[in-house]
């Protein structure tokens, strides 16, 4: 009698089990990977976000006359350099 590894049944099933471990493998790479790129794009759009506020925030002060040309550029410096990251990690 062949040993049980040999059977036509044992191939089978050990060959199926490893074509599924092995794409279970792959599909979770590639979703740590597109994990990644997300995250990386989000902070990316984060940071113009918070730019546009500097922004806007320094054209409320202008229109109503409290910020200075000293003062223009800051916010828009201090917010687009800020991010979420830095915040959670304090």
């Amino acid at each position: 009698m062949a040993p049980m590894w040999r059977s036509p049944p044992a191939i089978v099933a050990t060959l199926n089990l490893l074509s599924i471990g092995s794409a279970a493998y792959y599909l979770r790479s590639h979703h740590v990977y597109n994990l990644g790129e997300f995250d990386a794009r989000m902070d990316e759009i984060e940071g113009t976000l918070r730019g546009h506020i500097g922004l806007i925030e320094e054209s409320l002060d202008r229109l109503e006359g409290k910020g200075t040309e000293a003062d223009r550029g800051k916010k828009t410096a201090e917010y687009y350099a800020k991010r979420a990251r830095d915040e959670k990690k304090a």
